[in-house]
């Protein structure tokens, strides 16, 4: 329980931080995803193994509870071209290769998802592998859906993020981030993740410790900005996955979050907490404290 809003907020933004054992299975998942590589492309291989890294909101420090998956980057050599002779023009045989590979280890399934490898695991979180080619200067291969390829940086967005946190604020840019993206679970997942961390970023100039206020800005702004650029300049808009119907829908969600977040910081202002509280609920979940 909660006696006033600040102190239901600090209190639901730490559930959502990843614990100490999350985040040692997190790295501990993503070692064993690069032994399992390294032992099956290794030094001898026609394609060996440069290196594994966590990429995504796990490297971010945007993730939040509960844990469903991780995302490892795993780069892979062409210094026998072998990307040219054999996967320049059908890069599901190249993710085929991979799977196939990783079929006999401590996993449930080893399965194709988009341009993913993922591994599943008993409990969660899984692992999604991200296989590519280095093209150079931080640039990437990754598998299309469609067997082509497209260029990725993974290392420029980060970049940009960072850049851009440090001038907004860091500290408050990653607590709103990581509210948002629990009010997104909540509300039909309706943002991809990266659309919606670049969103955030982008619409925000600087933040304060006022994590209400900021949400109540995102939820009347969001709509007009939707459409952002990959900040690495590779993937286009971010939001081109929305259809029409998606975005009107989008829409009236967020008119209803920004109206009801209004009244919780009107409620709040005049002391009546049990009712900011109660509106919030209806926004971020359950899991949000009561009064």
């Amino acid at each position: 329980m909660a006696t006033t809003t600040a102190k239901a907020f600090d209190e639901f933004h730490d559930k959502l931080l990843p614990t100490s054992a999350q985040k040692g299975t997190m790295s501990t998942r993503r070692a064993k995803t690069h032994d399992y590589l390294q032992k099956e492309f290794g030094s001898n291989s026609d394609m060996p193994l440069i290196e594994t890294k966590l990429i995504g909101s796990a490297a971010r420090h945007t993730i939040i509870r509960p844990i469903d998956d991780i995302d490892v980057l795993a780069v892979f050599s062409d210094e026998n071209n072998i990307y040219e002779d054999k996967y320049q023009y059908n890069s599901q045989d190249f993710l085929q290769r991979i799977r196939n590979a990783l079929s006999d280890y401590r996993i449930q399934t080893v399965g194709t998802r988009g341009q993913a490898v993922r591994l599943f695991y008993q409990q969660n979180p899984h692992v999604d592998i991200a296989a590519v080619f280095h093209e150079g200067n931080g640039v990437y291969l990754l598998p299309a859906g469609d067997g082509s390829w497209i260029r990725t940086s993974p290392s420029a967005q980060k970049d940009w993020l960072k850049e851009r946190s440090e001038i907004i604020g860091s500290v408050y840019l990653r607590k709103v981030t990581r509210l948002l993206k629990r009010w997104n679970n909540v509300h039909g997942h309706r943002f991809k993740s990266f659309h919606l961390e670049v969103l955030i970023t982008t619409l925000f100039s600087n933040l304060d410790g006022d994590s209400r206020e900021a949400l109540a800005l995102f939820f009347e702004n969001a709509y007009g900005v939707l459409t952002v650029q990959d900040p690495a300049g590779y993937g286009g808009d971010l939001s081109s996955y929305m259809t029409w119907d998606d975005r009107q829908s989008l829409n009236a969600r967020l008119s209803n979050a920004a109206a009801r977040a209004r009244n919780a910081i009107s409620a709040a202002q005049d002391g009546n907490h049990e009712e900011a509280i109660r509106l919030w609920r209806i926004e971020l979940g359950d899991e949000f404290p009561t009064y």
